[in-house]
């Protein structure tokens, strides 16, 4: 009943993502808990949101308070890079976030965290998984939420404060004053609202937000930053001069930009936009870490700074680890999470987008010049996505085709490689490449697509789904 995807535990609301399930997964991390001897027997819990998000995250809570376990609860919504905030500074061997990030309205999940506030890794999810499925119902402990409160069990935090006074204290704030940047934000309905807006009045900027009300099902939209997603953003950015649009997913740790023309930023570009810029102009030095599903224009830059590019599969927590090892400068993935060295180890869209503001501010060039400086040095890159739905008799053959035989189209393209170490990858002698996948937090087969041109890349992924007749 709990299985794990990239993204933590989702499941559709009123099948899987119901109080039983809530408490079953609550009691198996009670039970690691307790069972990994840990001194200091304590939590972290955060909620978006969406439906029934904060009603979770009290069935959750009862249950770690009746197991002795003391929680940290965070009372108001919570966008998911503040509650990894909390499990660092707090130093709690776990926290979790009730959240489905970027999925659609009708799904719900949990994301957790381990200590220093990073996405647990495979072999703790697994082991989670592994002990919630064998635990029966009727061996879930609970107590009623004011009990714990009452008993000293549940203690209500606020770590907002402690969280914007530290992105405040990593960015050049004076230089932001001083720009005066107009800017609208678009939260999507989700929980990055408060945040971003205290930093950027803090920073005096001329701030406008849309779709902020609470809405449990998005305004109709998905709740994730795409150029299909933002088009009301696109328009008042270019017919209200505004220098700067902003937009989170629901959960906030992730990033959608439009620049000062209503163009829509790719996620890839705000990656090569933020390590171009830590190196080139604030003189950091290290390495860049991105999935395989994230641009080689990444490699080409560090590669010109006398740096490396480091790949890993897609899933967050790949990303911090590699960051850890190598003190990389910066780390991402194409779908618009990013984090920079020094902040948390996970995902948050709310710092990048602080650090995109200061970039424009400190530059004086808008992302549009920035950008052209870019592709001008090291040469242009087209990324294209599909994404395609299956029924279990399709992903059986798909993965026969893919992963047992391992067959490929004839893409018309010279191959220098393939690799198998998540999903099938194919490298081109000509530096484009293509990567087809199965999604760890949806039912969907992703097929990303990078060449030097659209044309070349809408040809190669176009081979790749009549080779594999979705």
């Amino acid at each position: 009943m709990i299985k794990f995807g990239t993204g933590g535990w989702r499941a559709i609301i009123g099948e899987e993502f119901i109080a039983s399930n809530i408490r079953l997964l609550s009691q198996a991390i009670a039970d690691d808990l307790v069972a990994q001897e840990q001194e200091k027997k304590e939590i972290v819990i955060g909620f978006d949101r969406r439906f029934l998000s904060d009603r979770a995250a009290k069935w959750a809570s009862e249950v770690f308070a009746a197991n002795g376990i003391v929680v940290h609860f965070i009372d108001k919504i919570s966008p998911t890079p503040l509650t990894m905030f909390a499990v660092k500074k707090m130093n709690t061997f776990y926290g979790i976030a009730v959240t489905a990030s970027h999925n659609p309205a009708e799904y719900n999940g949990i994301k957790v965290f381990t200590k220093g506030g990073r996405d647990a890794e495979a072999s703790v999810t697994q082991r989670l998984e592994d002990i919630a499925n064998e635990i029966k119902v009727e061996e879930v402990k609970t107590v009623d939420f004011q009990d714990g409160v009452n008993k000293g069990l549940i203690n209500i935090i606020n770590p907002f404060n402690d969280y914007i006074d530290t992105i405040l204290s990593m960015i050049d704030s004076e230089a932001i004053k001083n720009k005066g940047l107009k800017i609208l934000l678009d939260p999507m309905f989700g929980v990055s609202k408060t945040s971003l807006q205290t930093i950027l009045i803090t920073t005096r900027c001329d701030l406008d937000i849309i779709n902020d009300r609470h809405d449990a099902l998005f305004g109709g939209r998905l709740p994730s930053p795409s150029n299909d997603t933002l088009a009301r953003l696109k328009s008042m950015v270019a017919e209200k001069g505004y220098d700067l649009g902003i937009a989170t997913d629901g959960d906030a740790d992730r990033l959608g930009v439009i620049d000062d023309k209503g163009n829509f930023i790719h996620p890839n570009e705000i990656m090569v936009l933020l390590y171009y810029y830590l190196h080139k102009y604030k003189g950091w030095r290290g390495p860049v870490v991105r999935n395989l599903a994230t641009t080689h224009l990444l490699d080409r830059i560090a590669e010109s700074f006398d740096e490396k590019c480091y790949e890993v599969p897609v899933g967050f927590k790949h990303i911090s680890s590699k960051m850890e090892e190598t003190d990389a400068v910066i780390g991402g993935e194409s779908s618009g999470g990013l984090t920079i060295r020094g902040h948390i180890k996970g995902k948050d869209g709310i710092f990048a987008a602080t650090l995109l503001v200061e970039m424009i501010s400190k530059t004086g060039r808008s992302i549009s010049e920035m950008l052209n400086d870019i592709y001008d040095k090291f040469g242009n890159f087209v990324m294209i996505e599909g994404n395609y739905s299956f029924s279990k008799e399709i992903k059986d053959r798909l993965m026969k085709v893919l992963f047992e035989e391992r067959l490929l189209p004839d893409f018309g393209c010279d191959i220098s490689e393939v690799k198998y170490f998540d999903g099938v990858k194919v490298y081109f002698k000509n530096g484009g490449w293509t990567v087809a996948r199965f999604s760890g937090t949806e039912p969907l087969l992703r097929i990303f697509t990078e060449m030097s041109t659209e044309k070349e890349a809408k040809a190669i992924s176009n081979k790749f789904k009549q080779f594999l007749k979705i």
